[in-house]
C-alpha cells in the first residue's frame, strides 16, 4: 500500500477523538415520516431512503465561520442511484452554500465525493473525487474549515479542496450569510450514477447511511442578528478562524487530487467555452 495512504488512514483514528455532539441537543429531523432516527440516548442518526421517501435533518444553530466535524458511514452494497448530501447553506436566491454530496454506485464501484460552493447564489464550481477507502465499511470524518479566508473540505483530517477568498480579484466569497447544516438520503437515479443510465435498484431498499461524532467548533449566529464570537468571546479553540494549509498539508492537498480527483471545472473548457471561471487562473 501507498505510504501516504497508510498515513492518511491512520489519521482517521485521531479525526475518531473528537469531542461528539448531541443529536437531540443539536438537531431537528425535518422530513421523511419517520425514516429519520436519533439512537443510543442521541449519539447516533440515521437516515433511511425507500421508494416511498428518503429523509433528512437540519442544525439548530445556524454559523456564520467555524470548523464543522462529523462522522458519516455511507449506504452500503448497491448505491446505485442514491445521494447522501451533507453541506452548509443559508436562504434564498442569493444563498450561499457549501456542499458535500456522496453520490451512490454499484457494489464493487466506487462512490464519487461531489463539493460544490455557491456565493450569493452561484454555483458551478464542481470538484469531484473517489476516496483512499471504502466509506461503506466504517465512519470516517467529512470537515468543512470556514473562516475568512478559505473554504476547506477535508476528509479524516486530510485536505481535498481549499476555495480561496480572492474577492480582490472579483471572486464572490461565503462570508456574510449564516448558514445551517442540512443533510438528506434521498433519490437522484436521473442523475446521480453514471449520469442517470443506472438506476436505483428497489429490491435493495431501504437505504441507510448513519452519523455520529458531530463536532461544531464555530461562531453561532443568534436570531438577534449577533455572533457568538466576539472580541471579548472566541470559540473554544480560535486556531481554526486564521488556519490556512500549511507547506505539509499542501503536499497532502496536491497528492489527493493528482490521484484521487476525476472532475474539476477549472479544466472544463468543454463547458465553460466562453472562458473559465476567473478563480480557475488565480494561484
Amino acid at each position: 500500500m501507498d505510504l501516504l495512504v497508510t498515513l492518511l488512514l491512520a489519521c482517521t483514528f485521531m479525526a475518531n477523538l473528537a469531542n461528539a455532539g448531541n443529536f437531540y441537543k443539536d438537531f431537528d429531523l425535518t422530513w421523511g415520516d419517520g425514516r429519520a432516527k436519533i439512537l443510543n440516548n442521541g449519539a447516533l442518526l440515521t437516515l433511511s431512503l425507500d421508494k416511498t421517501s428518503g429523509s433528512g435533518f437540519q442544525s439548530k444553530n445556524e454559523y456564520l465561520f467555524g470548523k464543522i466535524d462529523m462522522q458519516l458511514k455511507l449506504v452500503p452494497g448497491n448505491s446505485a442511484g442514491t445521494v447522501t448530501a451533507y453541506y452548509l447553506s443559508s436562504q434564498g436566491a442569493t444563498h450561499d452554500e457549501i456542499d458535500f454530496e456522496f453520490l451512490g454506485n454499484l457494489s464493487g464501484q466506487p462512490y464519487t465525493l461531489h463539493t460544490n460552493v455557491f456565493t450569493q447564489g452561484k454555483g458551478n464550481r464542481e470538484q469531484q473525487f473517489h476516496l483512499w477507502f471504502d466509506p461503506t465499511k466504517d465512519f470516517h470524518t467529512y470537515s468543512i474549515l470556514w473562516n475568512p479566508r478559505h473554504v476547506i473540505f477535508m476528509v479524516d483530517g486530510t485536505p481535498i479542496r481549499d476555495f480561496k477568498n480572492q474577492e480582490a480579484k472579483g471572486v464572490a466569497f461565503p462570508k456574510n450569510q449564516p448558514m445551517r447544516i442540512y443533510s438528506s438520503l434521498w433519490d437522484a437515479e436521473d442523475w446521480a450514477t453514471r449520469g442517470g443510465l443506472i438506476k436505483t435498484d428497489w429490491t435493495k431498499a431501504p437505504f441507510m447511511a448513519s452519523y455520529r461524532n458531530f463536532n461544531a467548533d464555530a461562531c453561532v449566529w443568534s436570531s438577534a442578528g449577533k455572533s457568538s464570537c466576539t472580541a471579548n468571546s472566541k470559540p473554544s479553540s480560535s486556531a481554526w478562524f486564521n488556519q490556512e494549509l500549511d507547506s505539509s498539508s499542501q503536499e497532502r492537498l496536491r497528492w489527493v487530487q493528482k490521484n484521487y480527483m476525476i472532475y474539476n471545472y477549472c479544466t472544463d473548457f468543454k463547458r465553460f467555452s466562453q472562458g473559465l471561471p476567473p478563480e480557475c487562473s488565480l494561484p
